[in-house]
């Protein structure tokens, strides 16, 4: 079958990957898709499982460092999304050397093999963890970028890499930020899915500190949606932020999620603060919804009642990933 395109998508087994090639191929069966995927802990090939053996999606086991798997599953792709990375902030503030190695010289080998083979776009996904914090107001794409752990600090060198070979090679890049997202498939080892996992197996949460730190909620279809239009509309050279336009506490999410499943506040367990803890993250979003006309469909109530139902009928998905 001769396709439309061809799609390499890295990291495809994790949380937004999984959810972009699933959303992708629904809305366009016309394309192929190639999943690039290391199969860290968080990686899981099941959150695919009903793709398999479908014609127009094939999964390569591989290492986006790895400059054979690269060159390999690239072969004939006319984008390259990348999703892969290392992306929990605890684990970067313990080990920091698989994120810069990952979130850095990886993106280095995807854009030299981007350059070689041609490449007609490349998406670099990043996050709004790059700009640091920020008291009042929001970042635009145009602010300095002020990471504040070794995560986004790789995340940020990675974006400005393959920015550079816009820049330099002519490589069709634009680049992503999304703020927190949340939904089905997601690691339970970041706060939405742990608090919802926890409470579930009657367990107490874990709140960092007082809770009064501020993340904006993207609900993660919403995202994948927002990716989409950047794939297919956006300007080389470009950086388009993508936010939820829904700020809470963390004290304040905590409780809704309590909400949603019947438990109250003596399940809130405080533990020491992380270090280094952002205050807030806030986007200014103007730019792709004035550009490229998105902006998001989903009301977090909504989406959190939607991603809770999802770890209530998928308990045979997380429950072996927790202790």
């Amino acid at each position: 079958m001769i396709y439309m395109k061809q799609v390499l998508i890295t990291g495809g087994a994790g949380f937004i990957g999984s959810n972009f090639i699933r959303q992708h191929l629904e809305k366009h069966s016309e394309d192929r898709i190639v999943n690039l995927d290391k199969l860290t802990y968080a990686g899981r090939k099941e959150s695919l499982q009903d793709l398999e053996g479908e014609e127009n999606y094939e999964f390569v086991k591989g290492d986006i460092c790895n400059p054979k798997d690269v060159e390999k599953a690239m072969q004939d792709c006319d984008s390259v999304i990348n999703f892969a990375a290392e992306s929990h902030v605890d684990k970067s503030i313990e080990n920091s050397d698989e994120f810069a190695k990952t979130n850095f010289l990886g993106v280095k080998v995807l854009c030299d093999q981007a350059k070689k083979q041609g490449v007609e776009k490349f998406v670099q996904i990043s996050t709004d963890e790059v700009y640091g914090q920020i008291k009042n107001g929001s970042f635009k794409e145009t602010d300095m970028l002020n990471p504040r752990n070794p995560y986004s600090a790789a995340k940020a060198g990675g974006e400005l890499l393959a920015m550079s070979y816009f820049e330099t090679f002519d490589l069709n890049v634009t680049v992503t930020r999304s703020s927190n997202n949340y939904g089905p498939f997601q690691f339970p080892e970041k706060v939405v899915p742990l608090f919802i996992t926890n409470l579930l197996q009657d367990k107490k949460v874990p709140l960092y500190g007082e809770g009064k730190n501020v993340r904006d909620w993207l609900f993660v279809l919403d995202n994948c949606e927002a990716i989409e239009i950047v794939l297919k509309k956006g300007k080389f050279g470009e950086v388009y932020n993508i936010g939820g336009n829904q700020e809470l506490q963390n004290i304040e999410l905590t409780k809704k999620i309590l909400a949603e499943l019947g438990k109250g506040e003596e399940m809130i367990q405080k533990v020491e603060d992380r270090l280094g803890h952002d205050l807030r993250y806030s986007l200014d979003c103007s730019k792709i919804k004035n550009e490229l006309g998105w902006e998001p469909k989903t009301k977090f109530d909504e989406g959190l009642h939607e991603t809770v139902q999802w770890y209530k009928e998928n308990e045979k998905w997380w429950k072996p990933l927790v202790g």
